[in-house]
This record gives C-alpha cells, structure tokens and sequence, in this order.
C-alpha cells in the first residue's frame, strides 16, 4: 500500500491570528512522518462554523488526502465549533474511533468526558478531530493508529484490505 495521504488542520482562533503558536499542529506532523504517512499539507483556521465546514468539504472532496486530522475546536467552549462542522460535512460518521479515544483518554484525565470530537467520511478521506492540546492530540491518535491502515485501505477499496478479514476458526 502507498504511504497515507495526510492533511492537518489546526483549529484555533488565536493561532490563526497569530497571538499563540500553533503547537499541535507541528506535533502531529512530526507523529505522522514518524509513522512514514505523508503529510499532503498543514493549515490553520479560526473557530468559524462556515469557513471551516467549507473547508473540510473541499479538502475531501479534491481526493488528494485519505485521512484529515483536526486538532482543537472539540471542547465546550462557546466557539469550539469543530464536531458541528464536520458533521456539517461528513456522509457517514466513524463513531468507533471517537469512542476509542474517549475512553482511552479517559483512563488519563476525568477532562477527556468534555472531548466532543468526532470522526467521519466524506467521499474516500477519513475526518478526525483531535483535541487542541499536543499532548491529549497524540494520546488519541496513538489509539487509532492501528486501525487507521486498514480503514484507509477499504476507502480506497484496496482489494488487499480483504485479507484483514480473514476467518478466525471456529473454537467448539
């Protein structure tokens, strides 16, 4: 399989200003080229419901990336706006991968209960939110690393991928 297309997205209001560096944004990047995944491109917008429900829909739509990481925008804050604009835009949600992250951040910190991110398709790319916090970022995408291969492959309807689901024997 050829290396995941990746694109980043940082969602914050003051690093698109450019009052506070964008910390997560490089943190997943240096994480994705560690795992030798590509990284497409890297961006920053501000939490603007429209804007960024746009942008996620082109991105998806030019099929240049399979998997889009998101990073901030998923807390209670008023203007997090993250999980509205995604499920603005994805056709099928991946609930899954969502419910992984909580609960394995949730053996970290009570905080990971007000993580409202989500994860979707739209088209053949995968849509990730990831937390704003480097550290809480990488803790989730650690946790879906191992199934994001596979789910790539199947978005690209690899005919490999059929061999992730080979028959276990039946035990008696």
């Amino acid at each position: 399989m050829s290396p995941i297309r990746v694109g980043i997205l940082t969602v914050s209001d003051r690093s698109f200003r450019g009052e506070r560096p964008d910390a997560s944004g490089p943190a997943l990047e240096t994480a994705v080229n560690e795992l030798t995944w590509q990284v497409i491109w890297r961006d920053i917008l501000p939490d603007e419901f429209t804007l960024l429900r746009d942008f996620l829909a082109q991105k998806a739509d030019e099929n240049q990336i399979d998997l889009l990481l998101t990073t901030g925008g998923t807390g209670v804050a008023p203007r997090d706006i993250t999980p509205e604009a995604t499920q603005a835009v994805v056709q099928r949600l991946a609930p899954g991968l969502a419910e992984a992250m909580r609960a394995e951040s949730l053996k970290i910190t009570p905080h990971a209960m007000l993580s409202r991110g989500v994860a979707g398709i739209r088209a053949r790319t995968l849509i990730i939110n990831l937390p704003g916090s480097p550290k809480a970022a990488l803790e989730q995408l650690a946790v879906i690393v191992p199934a994001l291969p596979h789910a790539v492959q199947l978005l690209r309807d690899d005919t490999q991928a059929e061999q992730g689901h080979s028959l276990s024997p039946v035990v008696a």
